[in-house]
């Protein structure tokens, strides 16, 4: 039998896609329906793009909430706290440079359900991350991303 998926992720990521849950069952489904049955009022379905469109929507819609409740069902919650706290893990934010001499980055190191580069969360199925993960402060490292290698010493690990 095939090994089952899991996702791992922070319970602040937990949290969120619960939150983000909770308001897709609770008040945009809701919104959905209403939104399908004003347009059936209109007649011809045939011929009825809001009908059509609120249908969109709604697959839309249950595709996320079937996504997000696999996600929690199979949510792997990662303790940061079980690793060394000078050691890069998910759940932990790493400060570090590329060297020689570029300017420091720091980022958060998550599951790929909760990653946001936009927010400096990135996945820990990313290069980068799988390049740092299991490392510690002080140390340099080369990590393989798809330009080639970079070589970055790290400064922090929180």
């Amino acid at each position: 039998m095939a090994e089952q998926e899991s996702y791992p992720m922070t319970e602040e990521g937990r949290d969120k896609l619960k939150a983000e849950l909770e308001d897709l069952k609770v008040n945009q489904r809701p919104k959905v329906v209403d939104r399908i049955k004003i347009a059936r009022s209109y007649g011809d379905l045939s011929e009825n793009s809001e009908y059509e469109s609120a249908k969109d929507e709604q697959s839309m819609l249950e595709s996320r909430i079937t996504t997000i409740e696999h996600m929690l069902q199979y949510a792997q919650i990662i303790d940061s706290n079980a690793t060394d706290k000078d050691e890069i893990s998910v759940g932990k934010s790493v400060t570090f440079k590329e060297l020689p001499d570029e300017e420091p980055e720091t980022y958060k190191i998550v599951g790929a359900a909760e990653a946001d580069p936009m927010s400096g969360k990135i996945s820990n199925d990313s290069p980068i991350a799988k390049g740092l993960l299991g490392h510690r402060l002080n140390e340099e490292v080369t990590i393989k991303i798809p330009a080639g290698d970079m070589q970055v010493k790290i400064l922090k690990v929180e």
